[in-house]
């Protein structure tokens, strides 16, 4: 088969096409608040994950199909067309806007059912073209309405994930990274239990977060998504009951590559959506970490080690004047929290259709903008607090000043190699539980029988100097 028109599914779902603001009332008595207070901060996703862009997917898997039949040589009922009229039916998907998107609302009061709706749309549409009457009842052909809703949700969830999550997601990526890269060099008291251990720096914490987020990356942008399209039970029953000479599995096979999705062969009459879950998991994956990324830096702040910018008019407490709280770290923690209880709803809910089909997913999928909703939300708030944070490195070191009790480590470790005794638990009954200063430690090291060399290494090593390969590891990253 020779492909005449480029298929309408691989162009982006246009963001111009939704109106971006809902009116102050709406937004006021809106019952998410994705779509009151949040709702301007949206505007990518309204596109590809309201109503309107699963309609506007929906017609456009509607028209990609009709176009592959007429493209098909054995199917001789539908003529290729002529080039300026398969221009024309491409853009009734291209063109797909929110006048359109109510018209099916119309229709779709009158059906019921609102893939039925699109196709008598479609339909309508199409008599307005001339020499294509013989096309309109092969809009729809042997489809059942899950062969066109999984391969919109599919496009749907890639357009989500290529154009709007990635991008964000590469920005905070690159902020952290950039940060590691700066402040590689920056040492800090690491704290494990809550308690004082041994240095780190503070660049090498932040590239700890940028290795995780990488690999997360990774995989969520490989989520090969599948989509099925073999009829109302996955056998082709309509499709060979009309031309039982033809090869459909490899005709639909063709037809799902066209859309750069992977065809999935063996179905009931939904797609079983388990590459719908490793998207989610692997989205949840990557939130997950962020909530632990949220969690600590909001710790820093309030150890004093970031300073967070002020902003002209803003107010930190009702009642206390002088805060300036990480709001943005909690916020984002907070709807990272959200958008993982629903991924992870998702992820085990969707794999599961009572024998050949039941409807509890249909409700269900129509919540996946949510997630994603709150999952921007979060990805933008965390980017923010990050675009607001001073290091400060005095109070930093300060407390590494303070503490040459962490030095207890390299002071046993090197004691254990010259063979001396027990040193763990001489170190232990000087240091464990309390704060010594460098004039204990350096008299215990004087004391010890140590070739010369490595004893005056040991007295002259400070906490900050003693933080090992976490610079050279975090501009690696």
């Amino acid at each position: 088969m020779t492909q005449q028109t480029q298929s309408p599914a691989a162009a982006a779902f246009p963001a111009s096409e939704c109106h971006a603001h809902l009116s102050a009332h709406r937004a006021l008595m809106a019952l998410s608040p994705l779509d009151g207070r949040y709702a301007e901060k949206l505007d990518q996703l309204r596109p590809i994950f309201s109503e309107f862009g699963l309609m506007h997917a929906r017609v456009t898997v509607e028209i990609a199909w009709l176009l592959h039949l007429a493209t098909t040589a054995e199917i001789t009922e539908v003529a290729p067309f002529d080039p300026t009229i398969a221009t024309e039916v491409v853009r009734i998907a291209s063109d797909f806007s929110e006048a359109d998107a109510a018209a099916i609302k119309a229709i779709e009061r009158q059906t019921n059912h609102d893939v039925k709706a699109v196709e008598y749309w479609i339909k309508e549409r199409l008599r307005n073209l001339p020499g294509l009457s013989g096309a309109q009842e092969f809009v729809h052909f042997a489809c059942t309405s899950e062969d066109i809703n999984n391969v919109a949700h599919a496009l749907m969830l890639r357009a989500g994930r290529d154009q709007v999550l990635l991008p964000k997601l590469d920005t905070v990526i690159a902020t952290l990274r950039e940060m590691a890269h700066t402040h590689a060099d920056c040492p800090m008291m690491a704290r494990t239990h809550g308690q004082p251990a041994s240095p780190t720096t503070l660049g090498k914490e932040l590239a700890n977060i940028v290795a995780r987020l990488d690999r997360a990356r990774a995989a969520f942008a490989g989520v090969d998504l599948t989509a099925k399209f073999n009829g109302a039970v996955g056998n082709y029953n309509a499709h060979c009951a009309a031309y039982p000479e033809l090869d459909w599995e490899e005709i639909n096979r063709r037809f799902i590559a066209s859309l750069g999705l992977t065809f999935n062969p063996y179905t009931i009459q939904i797609e079983p959506h388990d590459t719908i879950a490793e998207w989610c998991d692997a989205l949840a994956r990557t939130n997950t970490i962020l909530i632990d990324a949220a969690r600590d830096i909001w710790t820093y702040i309030s150890l004093g080690y970031f300073r967070q910018r002020l902003k002209e008019g803003e107010v930190g407490s009702s009642t206390m004047p002088h805060k300036v709280n990480p709001i943005d770290f909690e916020n984002a923690e907070g709807n990272l929290g959200v958008a993982n209880a629903l991924l992870r709803h998702f992820a085990e809910k969707l794999p599961i259709s009572r024998l050949q089909r039941d409807l509890t997913d249909s409700t269900v999928l129509r919540n996946l903008g949510v997630a994603v909703g709150h999952t921007l939300l979060a990805w933008e708030s965390f980017a923010r607090g990050l675009g607001k944070l001073d290091v400060a490195h005095e109070a930093i070191a300060a407390d590494l000043d303070q503490a040459w009790e962490l030095l207890g480590e390299a002071v046993q470790t090197v004691m254990r190699r010259y063979g001396l005794p027990n040193p763990y638990e001489q170190l232990k009954a000087l240091t464990r539980g309390q704060r010594i200063t460098a004039e204990t430690l350096r008299e215990f090291i004087a004391g010890l029988p140590l070739p010369q060399g490595v004893k005056e290494r040991l007295l002259a090593l400070r906490p900050r100097d003693y933080t090992g390969k976490a610079a050279d590891l975090a501009r690696r990253v």
